[in-house]
């Protein structure tokens, strides 16, 4: 028995070690390379929690076919911005949709990220840098991912937000009150930090045209649509290849921008090789091998084992939403944990906590719009985070100011 206790303990503090080091790793890398960023890491956590099993893990996911289709998802949407870029669609939808510029940087990005599907930031990315003309490039990427997400808090049509509710065995609706309020509250620190002053207005040269409005806006929507279409219309009969519907709407999306673009051969090459696609492709290879070791990796029990308060299961979930890129993963590990410490959630408390994981989900590199926007808009990942930190900061504080007030 005393064996079995120093084994357990012994496997604890590797684990443990292994996690810590896994993050120093990624932090580190990712400034060069987050894709290679991501490979190392999930080595060195593999190598600590999974040394025996850990190579056949790796390839496991490397050839797993929802790897292989997200992968090829995320290489052809950069070429989707790209080539509306190049054949000057792009000035075309940002000349006629005719609205104030700060409003204009806050909406383009959330209405793309309603239909939330692989790599989508990069459809608004090339958005926001062309309207945000005199905007450093930070607060460009803080601009594209914040609002792409804040609709998250209070869209209950979504998988983050069902899946989330189903675990915290709360009504769908129920926390929706509590969510607007913080919803507000986002918006005005999204406002403050990234869009506080005098920005200019967008410079509209020509007249209005409903044409140039309506085909890049279509374009751009067609994939999210299309993708949403497919999921509720089809059931495909292999679950191993449930993103295949996702691949066929980017694809059109690329059809549509190119026949919109005319764009021919040699001009399509041109675009490929501007956009290297290549790169967004080990990125995102890169992110799923992470997310497996991390999965089979023991962590998540471990964070179970941890002695709990509210208090130190928000920061749990903002942990687990940094560390995984997700808002699913964990919520199903912390909703149940407070059900089993805690008793009910209620839907404010409830509130908070899911508030905790978007904050912790925006702000880490692993997040793929996170990685993905820093990539395509040219910054490095250390300088993202200086951008979002104060806000992710202010809010995480004050949350956990209401979370401990409402748990004397």
């Amino acid at each position: 028995m005393e064996y079995q206790d120093a084994k357990g303990s012994d496997e604890t503090l590797t684990g443990w070690l292994g996690f810590f080091l896994a993050m120093a790793a990624l932090l580190i890398i990712s400034q060069k390379n987050l894709g290679l960023a991501m490979f190392v890491s999930a080595f060195i956590l593999g190598v600590f929690t999974i040394p025996e099993s850990l190579p056949l893990k790796m390839l496991s996911y490397l050839s797993d076919s929802s790897t292989i289709l997200l992968a090829a998802i995320v290489g052809l949407i950069p070429l989707i911005g790209e080539t509306l870029n190049e054949t000057g669609q792009i000035d075309k939808l940002i000349s006629n949709m005719r609205i104030g510029k700060k409003p204009f940087l806050m909406l383009s990005p959330a209405l793309i990220g309603l239909l939330p599907m692989p790599g989508g930031a990069l459809l608004s990315a090339p958005i926001v840098e062309k309207v945000g003309e005199g905007i450093s490039n930070e607060k460009k990427a803080g601009i594209n991912v914040w609002f792409r997400h804040v609709l998250y808090l209070v869209y209950p049509i979504s998988a983050n937000f069902i899946v989330s509710t189903a675990a915290a065995k709360v009504g769908l609706y129920q926390p929706i009150p509590h969510l607007m309020i913080i919803l507000l509250f986002s918006l005005f620190l999204g406002y403050f930090f990234f869009l506080r002053g005098n920005l200019g207005k967008i410079k509209y040269e020509k007249h209005f045209s409903l044409k140039g409005l309506i085909l890049p806006l279509t374009a751009l929507l067609i994939a999210p649509i299309l993708d949403v279409l497919i999921r509720t219309l089809f059931t495909l009969p292999f679950k191993e290849f449930k993103e295949i519907g996702t691949l066929i709407a980017v694809a059109t999306s690329l059809i549509f921008a190119m026949i919109i673009g005319k764009v021919r051969l040699r001009k399509f090459s041109e675009i490929v090789i501007k956009a290297k696609p290549w790169n967004f492709v080990f990125m995102m290879i890169g992110i799923m091998v992470f997310l497996g070791i991390f999965k089979d990796s023991g962590l998540p029990k471990l964070f179970e084992d941890v002695p709990m308060t509210p208090e130190i299961l928000f920061g749990i979930a903002v942990m687990l939403g940094f560390v995984t890129g997700r808002m699913i993963t964990p919520a199903g590990i912390v909703f149940p944990i407070y059900l089993t410490k805690f008793g009910p959630v209620s839907p404010s408390t409830f509130a908070l906590i899911y508030f905790g994981i978007f904050l912790g989900y925006v702000l880490t590199p692993v997040h793929p719009c996170v990685s993905l926007t820093s990539a395509s808009l040219k910054v490095e990942i250390k300088d993202y985070l200086k951008i979002v930190v104060p806000p992710v900061a202010i809010a995480l504080l004050l949350s956990l100011l209401v979370l401990h007030f409402m748990n004397p």
